[in-house]
């Protein structure tokens, strides 16, 4: 059984161990066998697993970042992608995702970093990697930055690529009232016929997100593409209204 308490303090000489080493160590020392073969075989995953549970992963993302600095853009973005790319075993590429998101990253979450956020979500091309990127990373760039950011996720929404697709679908989930509804709609239009599963339940999700904030304009909505949205995407929709 994983415990909080099995996260150990920091070693000396950490500092001048490679963040992708030092995540490495610190995730086998508390991995479990058995939840890493559950977990790959749940995520379908060909890359392995530690078998490391979120809270205990973020506890470990939170000491080897404890003492880490980032100076820079250039910084922050090398540690990044040699944890993304170097990985081995998925937690590795998740405490990447993490580092992404770290408080001294905050001045960097400008339009220039979207291309780090596409190679994370063509390269991950799974749910577990793209939802996070689209709605934490991705959705906050969208907030700060509009004109540029609808201009892309527009782009986006038309993309061959799905997990881009599903990214401009999601980046909103949690904008409540800020939500721009015509960008959703629009970022959605030209997925409705695709039968691709997670672009269905991406609808279907953005839309029941949605409707927590104006169920009246979701349910509008929904009975005017009644004949276009899928069933799974017309379920989801209206699943809390």
């Amino acid at each position: 059984m994983q415990r909080m308490a099995e996260v150990r303090p920091a070693v000396r000489s950490a500092k001048n161990v490679p963040l992708l080493l030092l995540a490495r160590r610190e995730l086998q020392l508390v991995g479990d066998r058995r939840r890493a073969a559950g977990a790959q075989a749940y995520m379908k995953s060909v890359m392995p697993y530690h078998g490391v549970t979120t809270p205990l992963l973020r506890a470990i993302c939170k000491k080897i970042f404890a003492h880490l600095e980032l100076p820079s853009r250039r910084v922050w973005r090398e540690h990044v992608l040699s944890l993304w790319r170097r990985a081995k075993f998925r937690e590795e590429r998740y405490v990447a995702i993490e580092l992404t998101g770290h408080k001294l990253a905050k001045p960097f979450q400008t339009p220039a970093e979207i291309p780090l956020y596409e190679e994370i979500i063509v390269s991950g091309a799974w749910w577990d990697y793209v939802d996070a990127a689209a709605s934490q990373r991705v959705g906050p760039i969208l907030r700060d930055y509009p004109a540029p950011m609808k201009k892309k996720m527009l782009e986006w929404s038309k993309s061959e690529n799905m997990w881009k697709r599903r990214t401009s679908i999601i980046c909103q989930l949690g904008f409540k009232q800020q939500t721009d509804l015509d960008l959703l709609y629009a970022c959605i239009e030209p997925s409705l016929p695709s039968r691709e599963f997670f672009l269905r339940k991406a609808i279907g999700w953005a839309l029941r997100q949605y409707a927590w904030t104006d169920p009246v304009e979701v349910k509008r909505y929904v009975r005017r593409n009644r004949d276009r949205l899928s069933g799974l995407s017309y379920r989801e929709a209206l699943k809390n209204v």
